[in-house]
């Protein structure tokens, strides 16, 4: 049995054993009878096939890796490990075995009790103010929903869209009355809930969604309106079958006058689950995956919601109309109101690594076991993960894991603590580590499915679900190219507001600053730039020079552009679209590599400091090697050093592949989520 299995065997309740050689739910956790009220199983009395080493699987080959596992877990699970661990137990029960049905409704049903059980845990409530029961504690929600990434994805989404978007839109927006009247409901699932904000012809536009609400004095009611076709609320996660009432985001107008996007508590359906006059109901039908969350599309026939709904922590309308808000500046009072998307942006970057981290272990452990091709007929075999160009398909991906679950976990304490006046910081690093963490999941579990060949195109060895039901992250809170475009015009921003005041002779220092700057790191003789390629100030300073060389060159465009008003600021910024998207990207990669690195000084255990550098300088050259073009049109590397990069990448490949199995074995997914023959001992 590996190191993280017997890890995780010692942290489940007494009396409780996780047999990692069946599928959870076959038998009872300590191994005896099937489950009372659970069907029969089909591979009941199998045991034999269930065993890995007669399903003509090899052992996985051991390996000596400089670190213990377990001291390795406790590193990731970081402050957090309680919660972690406590989620993990839970999903070891044998009711959270996997559903291989193919029923849509099968799906929802028991996607739906798993996600009940969890509230009925607690786990759901965390976050919510004590108050109403809760625990007030957003870090340990937010730390339950990253593990649940290893279990069923539409699991983490009906999670997450029931306490994370429609609860935390009413905790953040709301105010002590919608508090106490929704979250006891909300905690328990006795209230599910939507988060009604994307519409048919408007989704990250959100400022110019068409839903309308207008205030009546005489009935001190608002009238919630679908204007168009298009108006309608779509992909909303709980419509298709189970919301009862949304959080609904629309036009404010009262006196005349529009306000822009509030949003309002609306119910949807009644108590038999039928839509409530008014309130129009699509189902959103089979998608290309996570089945087990009821997505639809919702439209309002000038549907009647009293004056108190409306979540007005920071706007009020009074009885006879007057609108005020402690927030003067309306753009300011939009992206107010747009911050219950950081969370949710944070939160699903986060378990999309953990979706990563699933597939990794599947990946590498099998890699680990499978032999294909010998040095000579009759003479053993090699493993797939000593081949070289297996090694380089998932060792820079190992490396991708670790170093974003330490750039997760310092965005996610930064974001607990930072006050008003530095949120935009936050907000422009979790867009760009939302987008870099799930087109990485997507990257990984690709190669990881193509690492496993034909095994991996098996359901029962996860990434066919894994693969369909993640794909969706690339594009829910918040398209991941539109993302982008976010933080590079908040890069911009910033950018340009270090040059605002300046007078001529302090720009025109600047300007020699910079070209006395450019001609030193030309240098062939010396510089930061010059230092050991596997030198942590080295990777930061080369990094960062690309960075600062894009955003210049960019913001000096833009400012041309502008000038005399020959284009406006829209217009160019669009023309530099894919520059700005390079920055974006540029500006992740460096963020990534430095919380990595920040993490490894402070790591209290000096044993694992080695194999984390070693990631750490994979990941770090593994990426400059893929900018490497840039690099060597800008002079910053020779085509001498541009080699060395591709030597060096290769050679910490080949040293993290002696620890590999370790490695992802300290992610500490469970065994039962892992579900895959391939991957178990």
């Amino acid at each position: 049995m590996s190191p993280a299995t017997d890890t995780l065997e010692a942290e489940v309740p007494a009396g409780q054993k996780i047999n990692v050689h069946t599928r959870a739910g076959d038998r009872s956790a300590t191994g005896g009878d099937p489950v009372p009220g659970m069907a029969a199983d089909p591979r009941a009395g199998q045991s034999p096939i269930d065993d890995a080493s007669l399903r003509g699987y090899p052992p996985i080959a051991p390996e000596t890796p400089g670190f213990e596992v377990a001291a390795m877990r406790r590193f990731l699970d970081g402050e957090q490990a309680a919660i972690k661990n406590r989620v993990r137990a839970l999903l070891c029960r044998p009711e959270f075995r996997y559903y291989e049905g193919t029923d849509k409704e099968g799906l929802r049903d028991k996607v739906f009790g798993w996600a009940k059980t969890i509230a009925n845990e607690g786990i759901g409530g965390l976050f919510m103010p004590k108050s109403v029961g809760g625990q007030d504690n957003l870090a340990q929600f937010m730390a339950a929903f990253e593990t649940l990434g290893f279990h069923d994805i539409s699991l983490v989404i009906k999670f997450g869209v029931q306490f994370g978007l429609w609860g935390g839109s009413v905790l953040r927006l709301g105010t002590d009355y919608h508090h106490q009247k929704y979250l006891p409901g909300t905690a328990t699932m006795a209230l599910p809930g939507c988060f009604a904000m994307t519409e048919i012809s408007h989704g990250s536009n959100v400022r110019d969604i068409e839903t309308t609400a207008v205030y009546d004095p005489a009935t001190q009611t608002f009238d919630l309106h679908s204007p168009t076709f298009t108006a309608g609320k779509n992909y909303i996660g709980n419509a298709g079958r189970d919301g009862k009432v949304a959080t609904v985001f629309a036009q404010l107008r009262t006196g005349g006058e529009l306000q822009g996007v509030h949003a309002f508590v609306v119910p949807i359906r009644d108590e038999e689950g039928r839509p409530l006059p008014g309130v129009r109901l699509e189902d959103n039908g089979q998608k290309l995956g996570m089945n087990g969350v009821d997505n639809g599309r919702i439209w309002f026939d000038h549907v009647r919601v009293p004056r108190a709904e409306m979540l007005d922590k920071y706007a009020q309308v009074a009885p006879d109309g007057t609108y005020t808000s402690s927030i003067k500046n309306p753009a300011a009072r939009f992206f107010t109101t747009l911050g219950t998307l950081v969370a949710g942006r944070i939160s699903v970057g986060h378990s999309g690594l953990s979706i990563a981290k699933a597939g990794l272990a599947i990946a590498v452990r099998y890699a680990a076991r499978r032999r294909q091709f010998g040095p000579a007929e009759g003479q053993p075999e090699n493993i797939l993960l000593d081949y070289p160009a297996h090694q380089r398909r998932l060792m820079p991906l190992l490396a991708n894991a670790y170093a974003l679950d330490a750039a997760f976990k310092h965005l996610t304490k930064t974001a607990l603590t930072t006050d008003a006046a530095e949120f935009r910081q936050v907000e422009t690093t979790a867009a760009a580590l939302k987008a870099f963490s799930t087109w990485n999941t997507t990257h990984t579990l690709q190669t990881g499915r193509e690492a496993c060949g034909g095994e991996g195109y098996l359901a029962i060895n996860r990434f066919a679900a894994l693969k369909a039901d993640s794909d969706i992250f690339t594009t829910f809170e918040g398209d991941n190219t539109v993302l982008m475009q976010l933080v590079a015009k908040n890069l911009l921003t910033d950018y340009a507001a270090t040059f605002k005041g300046k007078s001529k002779g302090d720009l025109a220092r600047w300007a020699l600053g910079q070209k006395l700057a450019l001609a030193a790191d030309r240098n062939p003789f010396g510089g930061a730039l010059r230092g050991d390629l596997l030198d942590a100030h080295t990777q930061r300073a080369l990094f960062q020079r690309r960075e600062e060389r894009i955003l210049a060159a960019a913001g000096a465009k833009v400012r041309a552009l502008t000038a005399g008003g020959r284009m406006t600021a829209y217009a160019a910024f669009m023309s530099q679209q894919n520059v700005l998207l390079t920055l974006a990207f540029v500006h992740i990669e460096r963020l990534v590599h430095a919380r990595f690195d920040d993490a490894i000084r402070a790591c209290p255990d000096a044993s694992l400091r080695p194999s984390l550098a070693r990631l750490r300088d994979l990941f770090a050259l593994f990426h400059l090697e893929k900018g490497r073009a840039w690099f060597l049109e800008s002079g910053l590397l020779s085509a001498a050093r541009s080699r060395e990069l591709t030597r060096q990448v290769d050679r910490l490949c080949a040293e993290a592949r002696r620890e590999a199995v370790s490695l992802v074995d300290a992610f500490g997914v469970p065994p039962e989520c892992l579900a895959a023959p391939i991957a178990l001992d």
